[in-house]
């Protein structure tokens, strides 16, 4: 049975959701980063970013336990481990791959700045709120264009990349985005959230998530000097 350390976000959400279309056993062990618990000395040792989520597979490459952190590292980990959701051509590959690092590089990062900035940030700053809400907007108009002409993210078939997306566009309105600008993306979204491990997947941890936009001591935690604290 797979460990997973997690909480219900858009970086766990990718992996439970994973897990779930892969059919593996998994048993989830929650990680209250609003809390602090992403600082744990347990947790560090698995994830030393001390971000969620990690996993521990007790049956890894030859049969030795294996670790691992970071969400994209993990999906292609449990694609290689049940030849699932990655195709096996070289060609087909690659084309899923690179819609896997412009998750990892740009959606993740740039729509978790336009969270924080329009969501979470305790002062509103006019630049930062412009910026990232463009390049969110900018981002949701490459998918748009890519699913004009694709059926998903990473070509014919449904994979990873779409696992990596779907998760970070779930909190749309806060990104500032009209869904009638998109519709082949908004087509797509509607298409991913009806499957039911993504519907598993997306409930894994949900009841024990808080809101944090008046919790200082979870604001300090999250954005605060705890995380740059020598550890």
């Amino acid at each position: 049975m797979i460990e997973v350390y997690s909480w219900a976000t858009p970086n766990g959400h990718k992996v439970h959701i994973m897990l779930e279309e892969c059919g593996l056993p998994y048993r989830v062990h929650a990680v209250d980063i609003g809390a602090g618990e992403q600082f744990d000395p347990a947790f560090l040792a698995i994830s030393p970013n001390n971000k969620i989520p990690a996993i521990v597979d007790p049956d890894g490459p030859d049969g030795e336990p294996i670790s691992l952190f970071e969400s994209g590292a993990i999906l292609l980990y449990l694609a290689g481990k049940t030849g699932r959701l990655l195709p096996a051509s070289t060609r087909g590959k690659y084309e899923v791959l690179q819609w896997l690092m412009f998750q990892m590089g740009g959606v993740g990062p740039m729509l978790g700045q336009a969270h924080h900035f329009r969501i979470y940030a305790p002062e509103k700053i006019g630049y930062a709120v412009d910026r990232y809400t463009n390049e969110a907007r900018r981002l949701y108009k490459v998918m748009n264009a890519r699913l004009a002409r694709s059926t998903y993210l990473g070509g014919p078939d449904y994979s990873i990349a779409d696992i990596a997306v779907y998760p970070w566009l779930r909190s749309w309105k806060n990104q500032g985005i009209d869904w009638a600008d998109y519709p082949h993306l908004k087509g797509w979204f509607d298409e991913i959230g009806k499957r039911p491990a993504v519907q598993r997947g997306c409930e894994v941890l949900a009841d024990r998530r808080k809101p944090i936009t008046n919790d200082e001591r979870a604001r300090e935690v999250l954005f605060g000097d705890r995380q740059r604290e020598q550890r």
